[in-house]
């Protein structure tokens, strides 16, 4: 099966990945979900022997959705990734048991998803955990229902990781409103390991925009999921928390995710997110208030000074770890 028009069906292969029989880096991943008596439905490529494999010069990236009643908003998500302009991309979605119309966009668009499932989960980081169980490629993030990617993003993606070697980057800012009419955009000036792991960013200093931020798989043997899974907010800065343990957040500065703002979201309950934070962040010290004054000020000046690349060459941004 191939098909030219979606990103995910260009480079199809039946050849099973070595990923889904034996450990690589150290991690392991599931073909499909267990079969339960609560899975609802399944589908996908992988379900009919097609996979997707890494080369050198087309590290396969994986991006990963969850979704609940999200039937409003799904479909804007799901073609920002299958229409990419990079060829190699793996796509899972997990739905959490919906009730309104969502199975019938994901089964729409399911010829270009290379595995989906729907099930009663225990909220969406309990889901994001079995959907990173799924993947298979070498880089990876993942994107909530209703948010986008620009086209050229995954493409700029995989230069990134080829060029530099980093292990882990996000991109400029960007949030858009409901129509998908992008409504602010700003580039990070550097993120410090160790702040990261204060709790930091979002608080004093601008926050790690999630959907603009990518990561190598191996990093995943950071995570202890049994934690990552309790959260009901905070799962995306716990995930930030154990990657800053080893790994240098680089910034680039070229647009890749975009937020989408509407009512409801679980990003808006701020003061439930920053409880959550406090349960696994380093405590702060009064040293840690001068690197926060300092970056404060420098991000500021930057914002000021630096061009702006929305597209062409990627520059990066300071990153340091303290």
């Amino acid at each position: 099966m191939y098909d030219e028009r979606y990103a995910t069906t260009r480079r199809l292969t039946i050849e099973k990945p070595i990923c889904f029989d034996a450990p690589v880096d150290g991690v392991s991943t599931l073909l499909k979900t267990p079969d339960t008596d609560q899975k609802i439905a399944e589908g996908g490529l992988r379900l009919q022997s097609l996979f997707k494999a890494s080369s050198e010069d087309k590290p396969l990236i994986t991006v990963v959705t969850v979704v609940y009643n999200g039937a409003g908003y799904l479909e804007d998500t799901i073609k920002s990734v299958i229409e990419q302009t990079y060829d190699n991309i793996e796509y899972i979605i997990v739905d959490g048991g919906s009730k309104d119309g969502t199975l019938d966009i994901i089964k729409k668009f399911e010829h270009a998803i290379d595995y989906w499932v729907s099930s009663p989960d225990k909220g969406m980081y309990d889901g994001l955990a079995r959907g990173f169980q799924m993947v298979s490629g070498l880089i990876m993030c993942y994107l909530n229902a209703g948010d986008l990617y620009v086209k050229t993003a995954l493409e700029a993606v995989a230069s990134i990781f080829k060029s530099t070697g980093s292990e882990w980057i996000t991109g400029m800012r960007s949030v858009c409103n409901e129509s998908n009419q992008i409504v602010r955009v700003d580039t990070p000036f550097r993120y410090r390991s160790e702040l990261i792991r204060k709790g930091v960013y979002g608080k004093y200093l601008p926050y790690i925009q999630q959907e603009s931020t990518f990561w190598r798989k191996s990093l995943l043997r950071k995570i202890d999921f049994d934690v990552f899974k309790s959260f009901r907010y905070a799962g995306d800065y716990y995930l930030w928390f154990c990657f800053s343990n080893t790994a240098v957040l680089r910034v680039a500065q070229v647009q890749l995710g975009i937020f989408k703002r509407h009512e409801g979201q679980l990003s808006e309950s701020l003061d439930k997110y920053w409880e959550e934070v406090s349960l696994f962040s380093e405590n702060r010290k009064a040293t840690d208030f001068f690197y926060v004054f300092y970056d404060a000020l420098l991000w500021a000046i930057e914002s000021r000074l630096r061009p702006k690349k929305l597209s062409g060459n990627i520059l990066f941004s300071k990153c340091k770890r303290i």
